[in-house]
This record gives C-alpha cells, structure tokens and sequence, in this order.
C-alpha cells in the first residue's frame, strides 16, 4: 500500500507504452509532454543521446508548475545501429529503407532515464543513465515490412519498431531488459529513485 504522503510521480513523455509500464507496476503517473525538440540536441555516440534527451525533457516539465512538489521521469530510446543513432523514422521512405537495412541483424535499442525531485531545493536532485538491450531482428520479406509500414506505426516509435505492436513477430529476440526496449526499464528506475532517497513502494497507488 502507498504511503499517505506518497510524492506525486510526473511523466514527461507521451509515449502511451511508457505510461502503460509505469501503471503496471502499481503506479499512478501524472502525463506533462515536454515538447522538447529532439533534433536540435545531440550527443558524442547514441547512448549519450539517449540519456542527454531524457535529462532535457525531464528538465523541461521540472520547470513547470504543474511538476510541483514531484518526481518527474524523463525518458528517451535511440535504436543504435553501426554506430549510428536511429530515432524515429521520418517517413514510409525511411521507415521501409531501415528494416530492409535491420532484418537479419542486431542492434542496440539504448534508452535514457531521468528522475528529477522537484521537492528538494538543493543541487544532486537529479539522476540520469541509460540502459541498453541487444535486439536482434528477423527477416521479414519485403512484401511483409511494406505492410508494416502501411500501418503507419513504425513513424512513432524510436527505431521504427515496438516489441508490444504489429512489429513484434519481425523480432526473433533480445538480450536484457524487455521494458526498456519499450521505452522504460523498471529495474532502472527503480535504482534512480532509490538514489534520490525514494522507494519505488511508495510510489505505488492505493488498491
């Protein structure tokens, strides 16, 4: 059971699977999107992309009054592939240009994770990391991956493919934790929270 004085828990994303996880794990998040624009920020390899998106969109909501007296979680996921960071595709051209690149491969799906206390006025009120997880695709034909991008759901999502959606039988498996290649490791920010003084208990909502 949640403590009487349990601290409100902020969402900074609109990512609706982010919000599902964080629901399923006994939570009640409150949603703020924090209109960051994501390519105007960059970052040395894609991990580090990852995690400097995170801090900004956290930063971002923290700053608003609506984030209050709260824990506000910033998360970002950037699919690495040679080297290079794939964020959302940016239409069906690339989307389909990206599997065909992807299928019979592995990639690293990387995602950044910010927990900023807005309760306390002192500096170190904030954690970020990212966590990484192997993926490794199948071989969809082609006449399969112009379906999927049919659908339209590759255009929303980090890497232009989900585990929880139409994309989930092109991917034979993966390596760490499946929550974070859907947009939020829980035993990641379980580890934030808990450096910030905060036990992810007390976060749960009354049944």
């Amino acid at each position: 059971m949640a403590r009487m004085n349990s601290p409100r828990l902020v969402l900074a994303s609109a990512s609706p699977a982010r919000l599902a996880l964080l629901r399923q794990a006994g939570m009640a998040p409150e949603v703020v999107v924090s209109g960051v624009d994501e390519d105007a920020l960059d970052a040395p390899t894609p991990s580090e992309l990852a995690r400097v998106l995170a801090e900004a969109k956290a930063a971002a909501v923290a700053a608003r009054a609506e984030a209050a007296e709260a824990l506000v979680v910033g998360c970002d996921s950037v699919l690495e592939l040679d080297g290079r960071p794939l964020g959302k595709p940016a239409d069906a051209a690339e989307a389909t240009a990206r599997w065909r690149d992807m299928r019979g491969r592995s990639g690293v799906l990387h995602t950044g994770h910010c927990v900023v206390d807005t309760r306390a006025a002192a500096e170190g009120a904030r954690r970020s990391v990212t966590a990484s997880t192997t993926v490794h695709f199948g071989q969809p034909s082609d006449a399969e991956v112009a379906a999927y991008v049919a659908s339209g759901e590759p255009l929303h999502v980090a890497g232009a493919f989900t585990l929880d959606g139409r994309s989930g039988p092109f991917v034979d498996g993966i390596e760490g934790d499946h929550g974070n290649v859907l947009g939020l490791s829980l035993p990641t920010l379980r580890r934030l929270l808990g450096e910030l003084g905060v036990a992810v208990t007390d976060l749960w909502a009354p049944r």
